[in-house]
């Protein structure tokens, strides 16, 4: 099916000219379901994978929305958009910026990290569209700093990560401020959870449900490949190798700890690889300098953690390094988003020791694809590669123990049926008399049998 061209969607000139600008022509799967259903004022429950366009699905709807409803005198945003991360909120604000250039629509951003007093001026202007993550946000509007009855339109940007994060009840506190607006936008990477369904009952009102796969030639634009690898050492050895190729331009490796992100930093720095890194408890400035510096060039790597894995949008990303394979299948699929984005094309490469083998076959489930194995011939693996059909099933070693914890498991549950005794059950009483009345009646009743038979 062939992607229509914006010009189909009945957008202002304005907004045409600055996608055009962008070298965006034509929409993605995503933006194709979203805006026109966004257009008719409807709430939507959205999900899409990472890079496929998902911030201009919900941009361009609300940025047509205020063109075509004009305010009548300047006032508090019309629009709000609620972002998880900090890099996040900046970037959306960025994009909105820039739809907006033809325009006369002001764009502000609320975020952590930044000093509270700095964010006063933005309230004492007139604001269109107000991009924010929800802790300061929230600080705001408890002290009456934020008029939120203005707000017309309120956008929940990857509202699986806000919950997980724990900000499910302060959503549902702004949501209840901003009760007069007329449009919630609520997405998120999977509709799946039960959690984002209940979620969604509370915050939207008779939502319309959009899922959007990206098609199999955008798939297609991301290169999959594993390298196998003996040891850390040799590990280390071949991402050096690869990121010395000419074809790595631009890339993120991916490791599970902050520990480890600053250990690789240092060996790449020895071996002459111009690398920064990014991790959770980074300062804001020094994350956002960090991003600059692999922007403008003058860093060719950056090491991060999966903080930067989801809304995390760096331009000409050539390749996605897991160096540490994700846990889940979700978390490979975001991880790699990061390359191939705005059309254009991708490379992802794991670096797998043998403990990774079952990660990369419950990965390969999760894509329901076989990702394609590489070597290097000056630095080949010398141990034997996992046997494939073994590969993934758990060894009869371990399936022995997993039926010994059933069994244990069932002997604790099982119901033990307590007899009560009693005080006086526990008493010696010995050989109980017979009552005297008792004793005297049997004896009269022997006699008087003797009689009888005499």
């Amino acid at each position: 099916m062939m992607s229509p061209p914006f010009c189909e969607f009945d957008l202002d000139p304005c907004l045409l000219r600055a996608l055009e600008d962008k070298g965006y022509l034509s929409a993605t799967a995503i933006q194709t379901t979203v805006i026109p259903k966004a257009m008719e004022g409807r709430d939507l429950l959205g999900s899409a994978p990472t890079g496929t366009g998902k911030t201009i699905a919900f941009l361009i709807p609300a940025l047509q929305h205020l063109i075509d409803f004009p305010k009548k005198k300047p006032g508090p945003p019309r629009i709000l958009i609620l972002a998880p991360t900090r890099e996040l909120a900046i970037q959306v604000a960025d994009q909105a910026t820039e739809l907006a250039k033809y325009t006369s629509l002001k764009v502000a951003k609320i975020t952590g990290g930044v000093a509270y007093m700095n964010h006063t001026e933005i309230f004492s202007t007139n604001q269109d569209i107000l991009v924010a993550t929800t802790g300061r946000l929230l600080q705001y509007i408890k002290e009456e700093n934020f008029d939120c009855r203005a707000v017309e339109i309120l956008i929940l940007d990857e509202a699986d990560r806000m919950l997980d994060m724990g900000f499910a009840q302060d959503i549902e506190v702004i949501s209840a401020e901003t009760r007069w607006r007329k449009q919630t936008l609520l997405f998120s990477a999977t509709l799946e959870s039960a959690t984002i369904r209940e979620f969604s009952e509370r915050v939207l009102r008779d939502p319309i449900y959009l899922e959007a796969a990206p098609s199999v030639r955008e798939r297609k634009k991301i290169l999959q490949s594993y390298y196998r690898s003996d040891n850390l050492p040799h590990k280390i050895a071949l991402l050096c190798y690869l990121l010395k190729t000419p074809s790595v331009q631009k890339s993120i490796i991916f490791v599970r700890t902050r520990e480890k992100v600053h250990e690789l930093v240092h060996r790449l720095q020895s071996e002459g690889i111009h690398s920064g890194y990014l991790e959770g408890e980074m300062v804001q400035t020094k994350r956002t300098e960090a991003i600059a510096r692999l922007n403008s060039g003058r860093i060719q790597v950056l090491v991060a953690t999966d903080v930067a894995s989801r809304g995390l949008d760096i331009e000409d990303i050539s390749h996605v390094f897991n160096f540490d394979m994700p846990y889940t299948g979700d978390v490979y699929l975001h991880r790699i988003g990061r390359t191939a984005r705005a059309g254009r094309k991708g490379t992802a490469i794991s670096l797998i020791e043998a403990h990774d083998h079952l990660l990369l076959k419950k990965v390969e489930r999760y894509l329901k694809k076989t990702i394609k194995p590489r070597v290097v011939d000056e630095l080949r693996p010398t141990t034997k590669a996992p046997n494939e059909k073994k590969a993934g099933k758990p060894s009869k070693k371990v399936l022995a123990k997993r039926e010994e914890q059933k069994k244990a498991k069932k002997e604790k549950t099982k119901v033990k049926v307590k007899v009560k005794i009693r005080h006086r059950d526990k008493k010696n009483l010995g050989k109980r008399r017979e009552p005297k009345n008792l004793k005297k009646n049997k004896e009269n009743g022997n006699a008087s049998f003797s009689s009888h038979l005499a």
